[in-house]
Protein backbone atom coordinates (compact mmCIF):
# COMPACT_ATOMS: atom_id res chain seq x y z
CA UNK A 1 0.00 0.00 0.00
CA UNK A 2 1.32 3.59 -1.09
CA UNK A 3 0.80 6.45 0.76
CA UNK A 4 2.04 10.27 -0.40
CA UNK A 5 3.09 12.56 2.28
CA UNK A 6 3.29 16.07 1.79
CA UNK A 7 5.34 17.57 4.59
CA UNK A 8 4.67 21.01 3.33
CA UNK A 9 1.26 20.74 5.00
CA UNK A 10 1.52 18.14 7.31
CA UNK A 11 -1.16 17.29 9.65
CA UNK A 12 -0.72 14.18 11.28
CA UNK A 13 -2.86 12.08 13.98
CA UNK A 14 -0.40 11.45 16.79
CA UNK A 15 -1.99 8.60 18.36
CA UNK A 16 -2.14 6.98 14.86
CA UNK A 17 1.37 8.24 13.57
CA UNK A 18 3.47 5.06 14.28
CA UNK A 19 0.74 3.22 11.87
CA UNK A 20 1.12 5.71 9.22
CA UNK A 21 4.67 5.24 9.27
CA UNK A 22 4.44 1.70 8.05
CA UNK A 23 2.88 2.47 5.26
CA UNK A 24 4.41 6.02 4.22
CA UNK A 25 6.48 5.70 0.44
CA UNK A 26 6.59 8.89 -1.02
CA UNK A 27 7.61 12.59 0.62
CA UNK A 28 7.34 15.50 -0.70
CA UNK A 29 9.87 18.22 1.02
CA UNK A 30 10.24 20.12 -2.21
CA UNK A 31 10.24 24.25 -2.71
CA UNK A 32 9.99 25.00 1.30
CA UNK A 33 13.56 27.40 1.54
CA UNK A 34 15.13 24.61 3.19
CA UNK A 35 18.47 25.54 4.71
CA UNK A 36 19.24 22.21 6.37
CA UNK A 37 16.95 18.89 6.74
CA UNK A 38 14.82 18.40 9.71
CA UNK A 39 15.56 15.60 11.95
CA UNK A 40 13.63 12.79 10.30
CA UNK A 41 10.16 11.48 12.41
CA UNK A 42 9.72 9.26 9.93
CA UNK A 43 11.04 5.86 9.50
CA UNK A 44 13.33 6.70 6.20
CA UNK A 45 13.89 2.80 5.16
CA UNK A 46 10.17 2.91 4.35
CA UNK A 47 10.26 5.64 1.40
CA UNK A 48 10.69 4.51 -2.25
CA UNK A 49 10.74 8.15 -3.57
CA UNK A 50 11.87 11.40 -1.98
CA UNK A 51 12.17 14.68 -3.62
CA UNK A 52 14.28 17.61 -1.78
CA UNK A 53 14.18 19.52 -5.00
CA UNK A 54 14.15 23.51 -5.22
CA UNK A 55 15.51 23.92 -2.07
CA UNK A 56 18.47 26.05 -0.59
CA UNK A 57 19.84 22.25 0.60
CA UNK A 58 23.96 22.95 0.75
CA UNK A 59 24.66 19.37 2.17
CA UNK A 60 22.77 15.98 2.79
CA UNK A 61 23.48 14.05 5.68
CA UNK A 62 25.78 10.84 5.23
CA UNK A 63 23.62 9.49 8.09
CA UNK A 64 20.07 10.20 6.46
CA UNK A 65 21.18 9.04 2.96
CA UNK A 66 22.44 5.40 4.63
CA UNK A 67 19.20 4.69 5.93
CA UNK A 68 17.24 5.33 2.50
CA UNK A 69 17.24 1.29 1.65
CA UNK A 70 14.57 1.22 -0.28
CA UNK A 71 14.56 4.54 -2.36
CA UNK A 72 13.83 4.27 -5.56
CA UNK A 73 13.84 7.76 -6.74
CA UNK A 74 15.75 10.43 -5.05
CA UNK A 75 15.22 14.17 -6.25
CA UNK A 76 17.94 16.80 -5.10
CA UNK A 77 18.10 19.03 -8.27
CA UNK A 78 18.05 23.21 -8.07
CA UNK A 79 19.77 22.96 -4.36
CA UNK A 80 23.11 24.76 -3.56
CA UNK A 81 25.20 21.26 -3.13
CA UNK A 82 28.37 21.48 -3.44
CA UNK A 83 28.97 17.36 -3.12
CA UNK A 84 26.59 14.26 -2.42
CA UNK A 85 27.51 11.71 0.38
CA UNK A 86 29.11 8.73 0.22
CA UNK A 87 26.59 6.80 1.57
CA UNK A 88 24.59 7.19 -1.74
CA UNK A 89 26.21 3.93 -2.70
CA UNK A 90 23.94 2.43 0.05
CA UNK A 91 21.35 2.94 -2.27
CA UNK A 92 21.09 -0.30 -4.04
CA UNK A 93 17.38 -0.08 -5.05
CA UNK A 94 18.19 3.18 -6.66
CA UNK A 95 17.00 4.02 -10.26
CA UNK A 96 16.57 8.00 -10.84
CA UNK A 97 18.67 10.30 -9.35
CA UNK A 98 18.43 13.86 -10.51
CA UNK A 99 20.95 16.27 -9.24
CA UNK A 100 21.13 18.83 -12.04
CA UNK A 101 21.37 22.78 -11.11
CA UNK A 102 23.83 22.37 -8.30
CA UNK A 103 27.18 23.36 -7.61
CA UNK A 104 28.65 19.46 -7.51
CA UNK A 105 32.25 19.76 -8.76
CA UNK A 106 32.79 16.04 -8.97
CA UNK A 107 30.51 12.70 -8.28
CA UNK A 108 30.47 10.34 -5.38
CA UNK A 109 32.88 7.22 -7.10
CA UNK A 110 30.46 5.47 -4.60
CA UNK A 111 27.88 6.02 -7.25
CA UNK A 112 29.34 2.72 -8.59
CA UNK A 113 27.66 0.47 -6.21
CA UNK A 114 23.96 1.94 -7.57
CA UNK A 115 24.15 -0.73 -9.49
CA UNK A 116 20.12 -0.47 -10.56
CA UNK A 117 20.46 3.08 -11.66
CA UNK A 118 18.74 3.54 -15.13
CA UNK A 119 18.52 7.24 -15.13
CA UNK A 120 21.07 10.18 -14.01
CA UNK A 121 20.43 13.70 -14.37
CA UNK A 122 23.72 15.83 -13.32
CA UNK A 123 23.00 18.61 -15.54
CA UNK A 124 23.97 22.43 -14.90
CA UNK A 125 26.66 21.62 -12.47
CA UNK A 126 30.39 22.10 -12.10
CA UNK A 127 31.72 18.50 -13.35
CA UNK A 128 35.05 18.68 -14.44
CA UNK A 129 35.37 14.82 -14.45
CA UNK A 130 33.10 11.67 -14.16
CA UNK A 131 34.35 8.76 -11.69
CA UNK A 132 36.79 6.25 -13.67
CA UNK A 133 34.67 3.08 -13.44
CA UNK A 134 31.15 4.08 -13.50
CA UNK A 135 30.58 2.71 -17.07
CA UNK A 136 31.95 -0.56 -15.76
CA UNK A 137 29.59 -0.55 -12.75
CA UNK A 138 26.12 1.16 -13.49
CA UNK A 139 25.56 -1.10 -16.25
CA UNK A 140 21.65 -0.69 -16.23
CA UNK A 141 22.09 2.78 -17.09
CA UNK A 142 19.40 4.06 -19.60
CA UNK A 143 20.32 7.74 -19.89
CA UNK A 144 23.23 10.08 -18.86
CA UNK A 145 22.77 13.40 -18.79
CA UNK A 146 25.51 15.47 -18.12
CA UNK A 147 25.38 18.75 -20.45
CA UNK A 148 26.66 22.02 -19.38
CA UNK A 149 29.44 20.98 -16.81
CA UNK A 150 33.31 21.62 -17.29
CA UNK A 151 34.14 17.98 -18.61
CA UNK A 152 37.01 17.98 -20.32
CA UNK A 153 36.68 14.00 -21.16
CA UNK A 154 34.57 11.48 -20.49
CA UNK A 155 35.78 8.38 -18.91
CA UNK A 156 37.05 5.38 -21.31
CA UNK A 157 34.46 2.97 -19.36
CA UNK A 158 31.59 5.20 -20.32
CA UNK A 159 31.86 2.96 -23.47
CA UNK A 160 30.79 -0.47 -21.17
CA UNK A 161 27.51 1.52 -20.73
CA UNK A 162 25.62 -1.14 -23.22
CA UNK A 163 22.47 -0.56 -21.91
CA UNK A 164 22.76 2.95 -22.47
CA UNK A 165 20.07 4.82 -25.10
CA UNK A 166 20.37 8.82 -24.91
CA UNK A 167 24.09 10.48 -23.67
CA UNK A 168 23.35 13.89 -23.11
CA UNK A 169 27.41 15.99 -22.88
CA UNK A 170 26.46 18.70 -24.47
CA UNK A 171 28.24 22.33 -23.34
CA UNK A 172 31.10 21.14 -21.73
CA UNK A 173 35.00 21.63 -22.86
CA UNK A 174 35.08 18.05 -23.99
CA UNK A 175 38.65 17.61 -26.31
CA UNK A 176 37.51 14.16 -27.72
CA UNK A 177 35.50 11.09 -27.09
CA UNK A 178 36.44 7.29 -25.81
CA UNK A 179 37.63 5.48 -28.81
CA UNK A 180 36.24 2.44 -28.56
CA UNK A 181 31.95 3.39 -28.92
CA UNK A 182 30.71 -0.03 -30.16
CA UNK A 183 29.69 -1.18 -26.66
CA UNK A 184 26.96 1.17 -26.94
CA UNK A 185 24.92 -1.23 -28.50
CA UNK A 186 21.61 0.81 -27.89
CA UNK A 187 22.62 4.08 -27.93
CA UNK A 188 19.70 5.75 -30.37
CA UNK A 189 20.46 9.44 -29.11
CA UNK A 190 23.92 10.94 -28.77
CA UNK A 191 24.58 15.08 -28.17
CA UNK A 192 27.82 16.40 -28.01
CA UNK A 193 26.90 19.54 -29.42
CA UNK A 194 28.47 23.30 -28.05
CA UNK A 195 31.82 21.80 -27.02
CA UNK A 196 32.94 25.10 -29.33
CA UNK A 197 36.96 24.90 -29.98
CA UNK A 198 37.38 21.88 -28.02
CA UNK A 199 36.07 18.92 -29.68
CA UNK A 200 38.02 18.90 -33.17
CA UNK A 201 37.20 15.08 -34.21
CA UNK A 202 35.13 11.91 -33.82
CA UNK A 203 36.29 8.31 -33.11
CA UNK A 204 36.17 5.77 -36.09
CA UNK A 205 33.75 3.76 -33.99
CA UNK A 206 30.90 6.42 -34.35
CA UNK A 207 30.09 4.03 -37.84
CA UNK A 208 29.40 1.38 -35.20
CA UNK A 209 26.56 2.53 -33.48
CA UNK A 210 24.03 0.94 -35.47
CA UNK A 211 20.96 1.83 -32.82
CA UNK A 212 21.86 5.66 -33.49
CA UNK A 213 19.02 7.53 -34.48
CA UNK A 214 19.88 11.12 -33.05
CA UNK A 215 23.52 12.51 -33.66
CA UNK A 216 24.30 16.31 -32.76
CA UNK A 217 27.86 17.41 -33.20
CA UNK A 218 26.70 20.96 -34.21
CA UNK A 219 28.95 23.86 -32.71
CA UNK A 220 32.30 22.28 -32.67
CA UNK A 221 35.19 22.45 -34.63
CA UNK A 222 35.09 19.54 -36.56
CA UNK A 223 36.53 19.77 -39.84
CA UNK A 224 35.85 16.04 -41.05
CA UNK A 225 32.98 13.50 -40.28
CA UNK A 226 34.10 9.54 -39.88
CA UNK A 227 33.56 7.54 -43.34
CA UNK A 228 31.76 5.25 -41.28
CA UNK A 229 29.13 7.50 -40.10
CA UNK A 230 28.23 6.04 -44.12
CA UNK A 231 27.18 2.94 -42.55
CA UNK A 232 24.42 4.47 -39.83
CA UNK A 233 21.34 3.22 -41.25
CA UNK A 234 18.82 3.77 -38.93
CA UNK A 235 20.46 7.36 -38.54
CA UNK A 236 17.36 10.03 -39.01
CA UNK A 237 18.44 13.40 -37.47
CA UNK A 238 22.21 14.83 -38.12
CA UNK A 239 22.94 18.13 -36.81
CA UNK A 240 26.57 19.71 -37.98
CA UNK A 241 25.66 23.54 -38.04
CA UNK A 242 28.38 25.48 -36.63
CA UNK A 243 31.76 22.68 -37.85
CA UNK A 244 33.94 24.38 -40.60
CA UNK A 245 33.27 21.08 -42.41
CA UNK A 246 35.67 20.10 -45.13
CA UNK A 247 34.44 16.06 -45.42
CA UNK A 248 31.92 15.75 -46.39
CA UNK A 249 31.87 19.41 -48.36
CA UNK A 250 29.30 21.74 -48.00
CA UNK A 251 27.52 21.21 -51.63
CA UNK A 252 27.35 17.89 -50.04
CA UNK A 253 26.37 18.67 -47.07
CA UNK A 254 23.40 20.98 -48.37
CA UNK A 255 21.78 18.63 -50.13
CA UNK A 256 20.95 16.42 -46.53
CA UNK A 257 21.57 13.30 -44.67
CA UNK A 258 20.95 10.57 -47.86
CA UNK A 259 23.95 12.46 -49.95
CA UNK A 260 25.81 12.56 -46.28
CA UNK A 261 25.90 9.06 -45.83
CA UNK A 262 26.45 7.97 -49.69
CA UNK A 263 29.16 10.49 -49.82
CA UNK A 264 30.97 8.78 -46.29
CA UNK A 265 29.80 5.44 -47.59
CA UNK A 266 31.82 6.05 -50.79
CA UNK A 267 34.48 7.15 -49.51
CA UNK A 268 35.36 4.06 -47.44
CA UNK A 269 34.48 2.08 -50.44
CA UNK A 270 37.34 3.72 -52.43
CA UNK A 271 39.62 3.73 -49.41
CA UNK A 272 39.27 1.08 -47.78
CA UNK A 273 42.83 -0.77 -48.57
CA UNK A 274 44.52 1.91 -46.70
CA UNK A 275 45.44 3.20 -44.17
CA UNK A 276 45.69 0.13 -42.17
CA UNK A 277 43.56 1.73 -39.37
CA UNK A 278 40.74 2.07 -42.04
CA UNK A 279 41.17 -1.89 -43.29
CA UNK A 280 40.44 -2.90 -39.81
CA UNK A 281 37.10 -0.79 -39.50
CA UNK A 282 36.10 -2.11 -42.97
CA UNK A 283 36.43 -5.74 -42.07
CA UNK A 284 34.86 -4.97 -38.73
CA UNK A 285 31.40 -3.28 -40.64
CA UNK A 286 31.61 -6.28 -43.22
CA UNK A 287 31.76 -8.79 -39.81
CA UNK A 288 28.45 -7.06 -38.40
CA UNK A 289 26.37 -7.09 -41.84
CA UNK A 290 26.46 -3.36 -42.29
CA UNK A 291 28.97 -2.41 -45.08
CA UNK A 292 27.96 -3.42 -48.47
CA UNK A 293 29.95 -0.36 -50.73
CA UNK A 294 27.79 1.88 -52.00
CA UNK A 295 24.55 3.09 -50.38
CA UNK A 296 22.59 4.85 -52.93
CA UNK A 297 19.15 5.30 -53.70
CA UNK A 298 17.85 7.54 -56.73
CA UNK A 299 14.50 8.11 -54.78
CA UNK A 300 12.71 10.88 -53.28
CA UNK A 301 14.88 11.72 -50.23
CA UNK A 302 12.65 14.15 -48.78
CA UNK A 303 12.07 12.26 -45.76
CA UNK A 304 16.12 12.09 -45.19
CA UNK A 305 16.30 15.78 -46.05
CA UNK A 306 13.95 16.67 -43.09
CA UNK A 307 16.34 14.58 -40.59
CA UNK A 308 19.14 16.42 -41.63
CA UNK A 309 19.33 19.75 -39.65
CA UNK A 310 21.39 22.34 -41.02
CA UNK A 311 19.45 25.73 -41.01
CA UNK A 312 18.07 25.89 -37.41
CA UNK A 313 19.77 24.10 -34.75
CA UNK A 314 16.92 22.50 -31.88
CA UNK A 315 18.43 20.13 -29.12
CA UNK A 316 16.97 17.39 -27.75
CA UNK A 317 15.02 18.95 -25.08
CA UNK A 318 15.70 22.99 -26.24
CA UNK A 319 17.73 24.21 -23.46
CA UNK A 320 21.24 23.61 -25.32
CA UNK A 321 22.28 27.56 -26.07
CA UNK A 322 24.05 29.12 -23.55
CA UNK A 323 21.91 32.15 -23.22
CA UNK A 324 19.52 29.66 -21.38
CA UNK A 325 22.09 28.54 -18.51
CA UNK A 326 21.94 31.12 -16.11
CA UNK A 327 18.38 29.95 -15.41
CA UNK A 328 19.13 26.62 -14.15
CA UNK A 329 21.29 28.27 -11.42
CA UNK A 330 19.82 27.71 -7.64
CA UNK A 331 18.81 30.92 -7.62
CA UNK A 332 16.53 31.04 -10.54
CA UNK A 333 14.35 28.20 -10.70
CA UNK A 334 11.40 29.03 -12.27
CA UNK A 335 12.32 26.59 -15.45
CA UNK A 336 13.62 23.98 -13.04
CA UNK A 337 12.90 20.47 -14.44
CA UNK A 338 8.99 19.13 -13.22
CA UNK A 339 8.82 17.72 -10.22
CA UNK A 340 8.10 13.97 -9.87
CA UNK A 341 6.54 13.93 -6.52
CA UNK A 342 2.65 16.07 -6.42
CA UNK A 343 0.85 16.51 -3.30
Amino acid sequence: MMTRVDLRNKKVDHGRETMEEEKLEIVDLSSMSLDSLPNPSLNLATICKLDLSNNNLQNIPESLTARLLNVVVLDVHSNQLKSLPNSIGCLTKLKVLNAAGNLLAFLPKTIENCRCLEELNANFNKLSMLPDNIGYELVNLKKLSVNSNKLMLLPHSISYLTSLKVLDARLNNLRSLPEDLENLINLQVLNVSQNFQYLETLPYSIGLLFSLVELDISYNRITSLPDSMGCLRKLQKLSVEGNPLVSPPMEVVEHGLHMVKEYLSDKMNAGHRSPLKKKSWVGKLVKYGTFNGSIRNHHSNSEEREGFIMSEYRSIDGLASPRYTGIFSPRHRFFSPKRIFTR
